[in-house]
């Protein structure tokens, strides 16, 4: 990626050799609807841009105030701002919850169940010759995916790159990345535990009939073989999968067929995760408290997580929350409308470079610098693999760092519980 920046590093110039997703980061730093001082939102509907200062104390009263927060987001953002951020979630009583609650939080479950065999990206691009999408679309949301890890590649045990390997796409409708591939399989939408299930019977030795999932037995038993031929096999879990009938038990099928697959050969398997750094949020929450996502620590120092209680969407439409604080996430753009408007009806703080749906639904919206583009800090890839963030420009002049702000919301969190 090459980014051509001005002399005084303020602003991008240009963008070449990044994906669409990529592009798109590095452009909104240098539009011109960009928020440069804190928004409250006045009686009659409009904003009114007030200083930092009054917007870190405003921050700070809400969350000492409410004696339930939900605290959700940390997609777009460092896993040092979340580290920050979950110690003020421990002093005032918060729920962290992450992206994870509206797209992989089902495979998060699985792992926790039946745990996971798995590899890093570099692996699927040096070895494996059998690469499966299941239930995902990586033409489009993994834009370079394709390119730079599992089709195209030339790899140390893969030289002929996209010639050595036999690409395989199951899902319920023909994609951009079934047109990429050597083998497409369409499944009965709702069907896929049924399918897996089919085919662990098939690599066990059982003998299959009929149609299942609305696949033709044969064509099961002719991909149990091919899975089984394979020298290095990896299926990626998509959202197909995760957010689809059987959820997480979808998931425990896929990784119990890898189980399965490797008394013949090696085989692995990857969620798809998407959102930005959503996969190092659940990899903080988990070295802190030993959960993923849905943390729930209004009960001081011990930590409790439960899908369907202590989950955001299950919170707000239970309407168990008195306060909402979004960081570094647009979930009026995702959440259920009934959700959304029970987070309205709240004190609601946004944090978040840019406005969005959810800022403008917002009582006060900070804006902070662009992560990975106006400062650095550590990601996850999805394959859990952490990465160090370069800061390419320096934020507009007097616009704060997502773990600046934090810290002073921390701050002054600490004067209001000792009485300043």
């Amino acid at each position: 990626m090459e980014v051509t920046v001005s002399d005084d590093r303020r602003t991008i110039l240009s963008v070449k050799n990044a994906c669409a997703i990529g592009s798109e980061k590095f452009n909104l730093q240098r539009t011109e609807e960009r928020v440069t001082l804190p928004r409250l939102r006045q009686p009659d509907g409009s904003y009114k841009e007030i200083s930092y200062d009054e917007a870190i104390d405003r921050t700070a009263r809400m969350l000492v105030k409410s004696r339930k927060t939900l605290m959700f987001g940390w997609i777009n953002t460092s896993c040092q701002a979340m580290s920050v951020g979950h110690a003020i979630a421990e002093k005032v009583g918060g729920i962290v919850d992450n992206g994870a609650t509206i797209c992989h939080g089902p495979s998060l479950i699985a792992i926790e169940d039946v745990g996971i065999t798995t590899c890093t990206l570099g692996e699927v691009k040096n070895r494996a010759d059998c690469v499966v999408f299941w239930g995902c679309n990586p033409a489009h949301v993994h834009p370079r995916h394709m390119s730079r890890y599992s089709i195209f590649p030339r790899g140390f045990f893969t030289k002929e790159g996209a010639k050595g390997r036999k690409i395989i796409c199951i899902d319920c409708r023909y994609t951009d990345t079934a047109r990429s591939s050597d083998l497409f399989i369409r499944i009965e939408q709702g069907f896929d535990y049924e399918f897996m299930d089919a085919l662990r019977t098939a690599l066990n030795g059982g003998r299959l009939s009929g149609s299942i999932a609305g696949v033709p037995a044969e064509q099961i038993h002719k991909l149990a073989e091919d899975f089984k031929r394979a020298k290095f096999g990896i299926i990626f879990l998509g959202m197909g999968l995760a957010q689809s009938v059987g959820r997480n038990h979808n998931i425990d099928m896929a990784i119990n067929l890898t189980y399965d697959l490797n008394r013949y050969t090696k085989f692995v398997v990857m969620p798809m995760r998407v959102q930005g750094n959503v996969t190092g949020s659940g990899e903080v929450l988990g070295w802190q408290y030993g959960f993923p996502f849905a943390v729930d620590l209004s009960r001081g120092d011990q930590a409790r997580h439960q899908t369907g209680e202590t989950t955001a969407i299950d919170l707000l439409v239970r309407d168990e929350v008195e306060a909402c604080l979004f960081v570094a996430a647009d979930p009026a753009a995702s959440f259920p409308i009934e959700a959304t408007i029970h987070a309205v009806k709240k004190p609601l703080i946004t944090i978040d470079p840019h406005i969005n749906c959810t800022t403008e639904l917002s009582d006060l919206h900070i804006p902070v610098a662009v992560d990975g583009v106006e400062t650095c800090g550590c990601v996850y890839r999805m394959d859990t693999i952490p990465l160090e963030m370069r800061k390419v420009v320096d934020p507009p002049a007097g616009v704060l760092t997502d773990i600046e702000l934090l810290k002073r919301i921390e701050k002054r969190v600490d004067e209001l519980q000792a009485g300043k």
